[in-house]
């Protein structure tokens, strides 16, 4: 696959990650939490850092293998590098499949800070990222000497887990709403660590860094504009 299109895709999928844990989980975080100064943004914080350390855990533990790295990461496995490959979008996806559960559950909750508008703007923005993602795992695949189908279905695998964290992101709001700014928050930090500890790195593997970053303004903006937009 050309490098260059991958990294401008990778750059769009960072964007709307950073800008949806900003202007959709961060700030409804800090607006529905009680309380003034830094009390009002105690639950933000221990949201966020949990998040961080919750994927840090899974970072290190789950075997995967980025699409610029060549070697393994996690714990030691004979598994190929077709499922190492699939996995490590599928640790993207986890924070994604939350942050729209969550924020949904929220709406359901009748929470005023979650509307039904910023929910559906975050599920376009996620499931907009979600083909570059896919296609990083497909064209790698395929380039591998995959066939086309068994390409596609890994592609399609690899977002599995993201319907799933999004029930159990909403079924958790839902039951107990106190921890809707946790959770919210929560979200934001296991995006942001997604971003900073493999998104940006992986396109930045090759000289073509500018487009990497032009892809990461266009998907913030996009990101941005279908929150305020919408929400």
């Amino acid at each position: 696959m050309n490098k260059n299109i991958l990294d401008g895709m990778l750059g769009f999928t960072g964007g709307v990650m950073v800008a949806a844990s900003v202007w959709s989980l961060i700030i409804p975080a800090i607006d529905m939490s009680e309380g003034t100064g830094f009390v009002k943004v105690i639950p933000a914080v221990v949201g966020f850092l949990t998040g961080t350390a919750f994927l840090y855990g899974i970072d290190k533990v789950l075997p995967h293998l980025h699409v610029n790295f060549k070697t393994a990461e996690g714990i030691k496995t004979p598994w190929q590098r077709t499922t190492l490959l699939t996995l490590a979008i599928t640790l993207h996806n986890i924070p994604e499949g939350l942050a729209v559960g969550v924020l949904f559950g929220g709406v359901a909750a009748g929470i005023p800070e979650a509307t039904i508008g910023g929910a559906v703007a975050l599920a376009l923005g996620i499931g907009l990222q979600n083909f570059p993602e896919g296609i990083a795992v497909a064209m790698p695949l395929r380039r591998m000497g995959m066939s086309r189908r068994k390409s596609f279905t890994y592609g399609q695998a690899s977002a599995i887990v993201e319907p799933i964290a999004g029930v159990l992101g909403a079924l958790a709001v839902a039951t107990f709403t106190p921890i809707l700014p946790y959770a919210l928050a929560f979200a934001a930090g296991a995006m942001i660590f997604v971003v900073v500890e493999e998104v940006i790195p992986e396109a930045q593997q090759n000289k073509s860094s500018d487009i990497a970053t032009i892809g990461f303004i266009v998907g913030f903006i996009v990101m941005m504009t279908l929150d305020v937009a919408l929400g």
